[in-house]
Parts: structure tokens; C-alpha cells; sequence
């Protein structure tokens, strides 16, 4: 007998004998699904990675298969692996194009909301960029070519393009209030792509804004004094002895609680004293 055979002999032993446990490792599990699409690669590709409900993934799969089979059909040649991807933004776009209703609980008005396809790019370019000598732009902090560009800009979809100003990253306005206005929020995440914690690299779009010096303490709100944690980190620095020290822009000095030092900056983080002994 495999060991995958008696993993299956027990698992049915325990839903037989055991409900109430079987029930509880059940309820268990679907705490633990998530669905999470990875960082742009420079050639315009993420890695979507998830763990679903059975039956929300066969009919994922499903609705996937038959769309690549149509675009089959229709004359594209790509390998059905490529299809099978492109399916995915196809489906997505379809349910972002349909039109929400949302109710104000406490007016009853009803509002529609038609999300669309929303791309938010960080582009930086020069006057060799515009006449096609270096067709290099960015997603954030990773360098994707124009020609990628061109082509989620030329959705076949209803596309909304918004042209912002450039930022300067050194500006310091500060608000009165504890909450963070999104004007900030992009500033800091375009300052420091990645978690500020030592050794972490979750992206700065997944991460929270923590405040430097806390706000209750005289911590103002402004971009010099906030920072991207992720949640485990930022709940690390709120509830633990670990502590920053922000010394430039994007460098950052870390202090363990017990007492090692850390540089962050964007070329890694460098430990700045040997560990400890362990006496035993």
C-alpha cells in the first residue's frame, strides 16, 4: 500500500468515525484558500497561483477551456496553452465590463457602477523612447518594452487611460488627518517597491502604509514619515520590539529585539553586526 493510499484510507476513517472533526479540519482548510497573481516579469507575464474550492476551479477551468477552444475556432493559432492564458484576461474583462449595483444602506439609493479595465503604469521614458530608439518603459520598478505596452493600451475592451503628472518623490505635504489620501499612498509605493522589512521583497501594492513615528505620538502624515510594512511586519513593528530608523529615502536601519541591526536598502538588506553567541 502507497503512502497516498493509507493518507486516503485514514482521511476516509476520520470523515466516518470522527464527523465532528472532520467538519472542524474542513472549515479549517478554507481559511487557507487564496488567489494571488505575482509581480510582471519583462516580458509583460505574472504567475497566477491559487487554491480554490473544487468545484470553483472545475468551473474555472471549464469557462477557460471553452473560450480557448472559441479563439481556436476563430482563427487563432496559438498553442493551446497560450489561449488558455489569454482566456483568463478575456473572462475577467467580461465580468469587469458588467454594471455593479451597490445600495446606500442608509438612503436606499442605488447607485450602477461600471468598473471597466483599469491598468495603472509608472512609465518612465525619454526623448529616445518617443522616437522609438530605446523602447523601454516600466511597470512599477520592472522594464517592459513598449511594444507591451501598446498592446494592453490597445484592448479590444473599453480601456480608460489616465495621464498623470510626473511625481516628485521628494515633496512633503502632510495632512492633518491619521488616514493616508491615495495621493500619498502612491507617492510612498513609488519610492520603495517592496516591503521596508529586512529580507522582505513582498511588493509595496500588497504592503500597508505604517507610520515611521507613530501618529498618536506627533507622527504627521506625510510621505517622509510613511513607510510600505506588509501586514505580518507591519503588526511586527505595532506589536513587537522591532524598530526603524529611516535614514535617507528608501534606506532604512532596523533594530531587532534583540538588538541586531539591519540596512534596507534598495540593493538588500546587509546585517550590520554578527549574530550572537548562543551560550548553552
Amino acid at each position: 500500500m502507497s503512502w497516498a493510499q493509507l493518507d486516503r484510507l485514514i482521511t476516509e476513517a476520520i470523515i466516518r468515525f470522527d464527523p465532528e472533526r472532520a467538519e472542524a479540519e474542513r472549515q479549517k482548510a478554507q481559511e487557507h484558500r487564496f488567489c494571488d497573481v505575482s509581480e510582471v516579469d519583462e516580458h509583460g507575464n505574472a504567475v497566477i497561483t491559487a487554491v480554490v474550492d473544487i468545484a470553483d476551479g472545475h468551473d474555472f477551468n471549464t469557462a477557460i477551456a471553452r473560450e480557448a477552444e472559441v479563439r481556436g475556432r476563430l482563427g487563432d493559432d496559438s498553442s493551446l496553452d497560450a489561449r488558455r492564458a489569454q482566456a483568463v484576461g478575456a473572462i475577467a474583462r467580461r465580468d469587469l465590463a458588467l454594471d455593479l449595483l451597490t445600495t446606500d444602506e442608509t438612503t436606499g439609493e442605488i447607485t450602477v457602477r461600471s468598473a471597466g479595465r483599469k491598468v495603472l503604469m509608472d512609465l518612465h521614458i525619454t526623448d529616445t523612447t518617443l522616437r522609438g530608439e530605446n523602447p523601454v518603459g516600466r511597470w512599477g520598478d520592472k522594464p517592459v518594452t513598449t511594444a507591451q505596452i501598446k498592446q494592453w493600451l490597445r484592448s479590444r475592451e473599453t480601456t480608460s487611460i489616465i495621464i498623470r503628472p510626473v511625481i516628485n518623490l521628494a515633496d512633503c505635504i502632510p495632512v492633518d488627518s491619521y488616514e493616508i489620501p491615495d495621493r500619498h499612498k502612491h507617492r510612498v509605493r513609488s519610492r520603495r517597491h517592496t516591503c521596508s522589512f529586512p529580507n522582505c521583497t513582498t511588493p509595496a501594492v500588497k504592503c500597508d502604509i505604517d507610520h515611521e513615528i507613530p501618529h498618536r505620538k506627533g507622527g504627521p502624515t506625510c510621505p517622509c514619515n510613511l513607510h510600505p510594512l506588509c501586514r505580518r511586519h507591519h503588526r511586527a513593528k505595532t506589536f513587537s520590539e522591532w524598530r526603524y530608523l529611516s535614514l535617507t529615502p528608501g534606506h532604512f536601519l532596523w533594530t531587532s529585539p534583540h538588538g541586531r541591526l539591519f540596512l534596507v536598502g534598495p540593493g538588500g538588506t546587509r546585517a550590520l553586526d554578527p549574530p550572537r553567541a548562543i551560550e548553552p
